[in-house]
């Protein structure tokens, strides 16, 4: 954020509603000018910091985004895989279950 900290005081430009005679209106209305510049400045330089902020987010979402679908291949990939493994044991497995009973009928065993 900008070093320029935003107050109430330092964004008040006009202090005051006290009659002003003509000699003294053109000093107050160099003074309110000065201090408008100043908070219009100010202003400025929190708004261009924030600007600045703001497309620094938009570029780190863009990267966020851009690894999440990363990610969300590497997952559907890893879910493939997961299913083939585990269809490749439950044949195994039943592959195997066959065969101990095969070879338990060869040897006469009837369990």
């Amino acid at each position: 954020m900008s070093d320029i900290k935003l107050t109430k005081d330092k964004m008040l430009t006009f202090d005051g509603h006290e009659k002003i005679s003509a000699l003294k209106a053109p000093a107050k209305l160099t003074e309110f000018g000065e201090r408008q510049n100043e908070a219009n400045e100010a202003l400025a330089a929190n708004v261009n910091e924030l600007i600045k902020r703001v497309c620094a987010l938009e570029d780190q979402q863009e990267k966020n985004a851009e690894i999440m679908k990363k990610i969300a291949g590497e997952l559907a990939s890893f879910k493939k895989e997961l299913d083939r493994v585990r269809l490749t044991e439950k044949l195994n497995s039943g592959a195997i279950e066959r065969l101990d009973r095969a070879v338990r009928l060869a040897e006469g065993d009837d369990e």
